[in-house]
């Protein structure tokens, strides 16, 4: 037993290394790249920190590279899942109990392993598993995977020291509990720093987790249970499952001892996954804790005090780094017509300098899709806009022969509403509709009625009472909102990152607020000296 009021390293973000030519990460970086394609790797679960072999095998290989194998995960059943569970509730008792400051001593050993001796090591996986150029797999798998271990302990501590006021002769105090039962992590593809957030954010807080990564970041989810472990993570806390998701969900869903699930995916499956809770809702002990944050149709909106050069940057920044697969990625834009021939000259200028291919090629700004699903849901969009004849001023090529390659494609649309302007493709692709300068006020409402989403907006302007108009009209159309910059990039400490309307919950991965939907209050009141009468003063007799 610690005797001491603990106190933490104060967090501060992790610097963002730069790969460059004869520095020590870029080749530490090429030598882990040549390591993982050097052999074949079995991706098994982790169930009660066990590795576990399923039946069925599925293959790996670099979506910018279908010849080569990475490895092969190894896929459960419900079997598996029931295993994850029943490991995840035997830990619960004695992890929710150990002091907070052991639980924390975990995760900020696991940022400092991946800060040093593991870097380079998911920097690789993520590349390669996920087709990520070397600085966008930095600024995830590295830095901002970090940072959330880091931070999230800060947050933890300010959580607790959240305490009641205490009156003359009593003791007032809150306990931030576990959540009763287990938290269910479902993650995406696109973000490693993500798929180590979701599980272990749960977990700091005393809970324990059955974690279900998407199948294309399988690769770079070894590394980071592997990271655990090293990190001292007691067995069972946190469970990796390979298990087809409606087959998982059966079993979940279904479980009374479902606490809360901790999601980032697509709007759909978040939605039935909401139904379902909400069908079985009697079968729980407790309401469970539903944090998700889904999608969006991201935008920007330059105004004709704007900067061209910037403008493009953000634009080409915003929608095409790391092939548009970040929620946040600026898929519409607003130009003024003042603008526009300038910015269309610029967009094809830089456009035109980048090139596409390898994520081992480190002169590569662009690399392949995630998958052939990706690709071709993609595509499809691409050809219909040229079917309809509207303007493709950039891009619009594309082959799967060798991987999944799309080229950033400019989409100059002829109605703010079309198909493009509205729906969420989750690829290179961006659509700008060109606007009468005086109509600014048309463009506003557009923006805020074309989408369901709301997840991050950008304006661009030097007009700082214009600036003013526009952060207040756009208030409800972004969780995360961007003056004079493109509308990604939100680093934990700085800008805690989600959205609502259609883009979820808002519960605003980063910062206390998500934290503090894994724990559960318990309020303490403890009378220091106890009452030794039953009468009030108020009634006594008058004689």
């Amino acid at each position: 037993m610690t005797n001491g009021i603990i106190g933490v390293p104060h967090p501060m973000n992790e610097p963002v290394k730069e790969y460059r030519i004869g520095s020590t990460e870029r080749t530490a970086l090429q030598e882990a790249l040549k390591l993982a394609k050097a052999s074949e790797k079995e991706l098994p679960m982790c169930i009660n920190g066990k590795a576990v072999f399923g039946s069925k095998k599925i293959r790996v290989s670099p979506p910018h590279e279908h010849a080569h194998t990475l490895g092969y995960i190894h896929e459960g059943d419900a079997s598996h899942v029931n295993q994850a569970i029943e490991a995840a509730l035997a830990a619960r008792e004695s992890w929710a109990a150990m002091p907070w400051e052991q639980r924390a001593s975990i995760f900020l050993k696991a940022a400092d392993l991946l800060a040093g001796p593991y870097r380079a090591t998911i920097n690789a996986a993520t590349m390669l598993g996920q087709s990520k150029n070397a600085y966008q797999a930095e600024i995830d798998s590295a830095c901002e995977f970090i940072d959330f271990l880091r931070f999230n302990v800060h947050y933890m501590t300010e959580i607790y020291a959240q305490q009641p006021y205490s009156p003359p002769g009593v003791w007032n105090r809150l306990e931030y509990r576990a959540l009763e039962g287990f938290v269910f992590a479902l993650t995406p593809f696109n973000f490693t720093a993500i798929a180590g957030n979701l599980p272990t954010s749960a977990a700091l807080m005393g809970n324990v987790v059955v974690w279900k990564p998407a199948y294309t970041q399988a690769y770079s989810a070894q590394v980071i249970m592997e990271v655990l472990q090293k990190s001292g993570l007691p067995d069972g806390v946190i469970n990796l499952i390979y298990v087809d998701g409606p087959e998982a969900g059966g079993v979940i869903f279904k479980h009374p001892d479902f606490a809360g699930i901790h999601f980032t995916g697509s709007t759909s499956v978040f939605q039935t996954i909401w139904q379902e809770i909400g069908k079985n809702i009697g079968t729980y002990k407790t309401y469970p804790r539903v944090v998700g944050e889904t999608g969006g149709k991201d935008y920007i909106l330059v105004h004709n005090t704007a900067d061209v050069t910037e403008s493009v940057v953000a634009m080409i920044r915003g929608a095409f780094e790391y092939q548009g697969q970040k929620c946040s990625a600026a898929s519409r834009a607003y130009v003024p017509n003042s603008l526009w021939p300038a910015i269309k000259a610029q967009l094809q200028e830089e456009l035109a300098k980048q090139t596409m291919g390898s994520v081992e090629d480190f002169s590569n700004l662009f690399n392949a899709v995630i998958d052939a699903k990706s690709f071709k849901k993609i595509t499809t969009y691409i050809d219909k806009a040229k079917a309809d004849g509207e303007t493709i001023i950039a891009g619009g090529n594309y082959s799967d022969e060798i991987g999944y390659y799309i080229e950033p494609t400019v989409i100059e649309v002829s109605d703010p509403k079309y198909q493009t302007m509205c729906d969420e493709l989750f690829g290179p692709v961006l659509s700008v509709y060109v606007y009468d300068d005086t109509k600014l006020d048309d463009v506003v409402s557009l923006i805020d009625t074309t989408s369901p989403y709301a997840l991050t907006g950008a304006i661009l302007a030097k007009d700082r009472h214009v600036i003013t108009e526009l952060t207040a009209k756009l208030v409800n159309t972004a969780g995360n909102f961007y003056i004079n910059d493109k509308p990604t990039g939100a680093v934990v400490g700085q800008q805690p990152f989600g959205g609502a309307r259609a883009s979820g919950t808002n519960d605003k991965a980063g910062s206390a607020v998500n934290l503090m939907r894994w724990v559960s209050m318990r309020t303490i009141k403890e009378t220091l000296v106890s009452p030794r009468s039953v009468s009030y003063p108020f009634m006594e007799k008058v004689f």
